[in-house]
C-alpha cells in the first residue's frame, strides 16, 4: 500500500528527509510513500526554488495538515529538537499520524523499540536494547550503542557517538562528531556541542562544549 506523505519544513533538513522515503522506495522496489508535498510556515525564497528541483510542491504552511487527506501522513523534517518539538505539538492536534522513516543504508537493531517520527539517516548505526522516543532524529553515520535511552526529539548530529548505556533526555542535541561516554546521562534540553566529548553527566538546559565537554 502506498501512504501519502508530507514533509513539514522545506529547508535542507527537510529536503535531506525527503531523500529518505524516496531511497525507501527504490530499496523496496515499489512505491512506499506517494509524496503530495511539503508545508512550512515561512520558507525561503531560496529554499521554495530548490523544493521546486526536486519536483515536489510547496503546499503552503503548516495549517494545510488540517484537512489533509484523511490517510495522509507527515514526517518533520527540522533539525533543532525544541522547535520539532513545537511544531510536533501543532501537527499532532490535527490528527495526521507521523510516519517514521528508515533509511536503508542505517541498521536498527532487532530490539530496539522507538516511537512515531523516527527520523534515519544513512549510515545510522543502532546496536542493541536501544528506546527511542517520539520524533527522534539520528543524522548521517550516527551511532547509539548497547542499552542506551533517547527520549523525545532527541537529535543526534552526522558522525556523532553516543556510547552504551547512556540516557539522553527529551530535546537534547548531540553536535557533529561529538562523543557521550558510557553510561552517562544527558539532561533534558541540552546540547552537546560539535566535537565534544562529554565524560561526566550533564544537567538540564545548558550547553557543553570541548574535550572535555565542560
Amino acid at each position: 500500500m502506498t501512504v501519502p506523505l508530507v514533509v513539514v519544513g522545506c529547508g535542507g533538513h527537510g529536503r535531506e528527509v525527503l531523500t529518505i522515503a524516496r531511497a525507501m522506495d527504490v530499496a523496496a522496489g515499489r512505491a512506499r510513500w506517494r509524496l503530495l508535498g511539503f508545508v512550512d510556515d515561512r520558507p525561503s525564497e531560496e529554499h521554495l526554488k530548490r523544493v521546486q528541483r526536486l519536483d515536489v510542491p510547496y503546499l503552503g504552511g503548516v495549517a494545510w495538515l488540517r484537512d489533509a487527506p484523511p490517510d495522509a501522513h507527515h514526517v518533520i523534517g527540522i533539525g533543532d529538537p525544541r522547535v520539532r518539538r513545537a511544531v510536533a505539538a501543532r501537527v499532532e492536534a490535527y490528527g495526521t499520524p507521523a510516519a517514521s522513516l528508515v533509511h536503508p543504508a542505517a541498521t536498527i537493531g532487532l530490539d530496539t523499540v522507538h516511537g512515531p517520527g523516527l527520523v534515519a539517516f544513512a549510515g545510522a548505526r543502532v546496536t542493541t536494547n536501544v528506546t527511542l522516543g517520539r520524533h527522534v532524529h539520528l543524522n548521517q553515520n550516527a551511532t547509539v550503542g548497547h542499552d542506551c535511552t533517547l527520549a523525545d526529539f532527541v537529535s543526534v548530529n552526522p558522525l556523532a557517538a553516543v556510547s552504551g548505556d547512556c540516557h539522553l533526555a527529551e530535546g537534547v542535541l548531540v553536535g557533529t562528531t561529538a562523543a557521550v561516554l558510557q553510561g552517562l546521562r544527558v539532561g533534558r534540553d541540552s546540547t552537546v556541542g560539535a566535537g565534544a566529548c562529554v565524560v561526566r553527566d550533564v544537567p538540564d538546559g545548558v550547553v557543553v562544549k570541548g574535550v572535555p565537554a565542560r
